[in-house]
């Protein structure tokens, strides 16, 4: 996702820094690379201390990760953010900072990973109401694209079913997502810098499409010819919601949808035909 949004950031003109663990394999034009960890607050000031606006993508994600380690979860998750903050807080400079938070923050699902969200949005709003940080939180839904890891549902199982010629999946057929590609995502993530209602405000960022398990599972086959063996280990899906990742919160969020945006049958071929470059 953070590649995504640092290619639409450079088109519209801005000077782009990444700042991360390992650089991106997909750092391109003028994006400068810095390598970094969060956890260390003084190479976060660093980085941070001239800049004009502040994206923060690094966490622990994956829900199976965050639920098996709950102490790395908010020590990335959280402390992390809380040093991004910090930094932004000291620069004083920083016109917006912007949280990628998750649907599950609303969600009683999610485990860690989704506690640990709502958590670094709290610690957000506060830095705001104390030291009048301004902010974007948004809460991405079911991302997918062809820059993904195999933490990404979507390529996961088009990996493995590229490997293997099984597509092997877990959950309830009936589980409901709206998926959106990760650059129709990044397009809507820059909109918001261009938009003053957005400032101090919470964005809900997913598809417009409502699908099925059963029927992505289908599309998927239908795409790579029917030639799949199609294998469901277990209904269950722990963690995961069925079909909305709503649960009642006081604080409520603007829905932000692309238009146009990427047909979802075309971004799993675009997967594909990049899973088959790599290997």
């Amino acid at each position: 996702m953070g590649s995504y949004v640092s290619d639409e950031l450079m088109k519209r003109g801005f000077d782009v820094f990444i700042a991360d663990l390992y650089e991106s394999n997909y750092l391109q034009g003028s994006q400068k690379f810095i390598k970094i960890d969060i956890l260390n607050s003084e190479e976060v000031k660093k980085i941070v201390i001239d800049k004009d606006f502040v994206y923060n993508f690094s966490a622990v994600a994956e829900l199976e990760e965050a639920s098996n380690d709950p102490l790395k979860t908010f020590q990335v998750n959280v402390i992390g953010n809380l040093n991004i903050l910090e930094a932004c807080k000291e620069a004083r400079n920083i016109e917006r900072f912007v949280y990628a938070s998750s649907a599950y923050a609303l969600s009683n699902e999610g485990s860690f990973y989704g506690a640990s969200k709502l958590c670094s949005e709290k610690i957000t709003e506060e830095y705001f109401k104390k030291f009048g940080l301004r902010y974007t939180i948004i809460r991405y839904g079911s991302l997918y694209g062809e820059r993904a890891s195999n933490n990404n549902y979507i390529y996961k199982i088009l990996s493995n079913a590229i490997k293997t010629g099984k597509l092997q999946y877990n959950g309830d057929d009936n589980d409901i997502r709206e998926y959106i590609h990760s650059a129709d995502a990044a397009k809507l993530s820059v909109d918001i810098l261009e938009d003053k209602q957005f400032e101090n405000q919470h964005v809900m960022l997913t598809g417009t499409e409502k699908l099925k398990r059963k029927e992505l599972i289908t599309m998927i086959n239908e795409i790579m010819q029917n030639k799949l063996n199609i294998e469901k280990i277990s209904d269950n899906s722990f963690g995961h919601y069925k079909l909305t990742p709503y649960s009642y919160h006081p604080t409520f969020a603007k829905k932000l949808v692309a238009n146009p945006f990427i047909d979802l049958g075309q971004g799993i071929l675009k997967c594909i035909q990049e899973i088959n470059k790599k290997i």
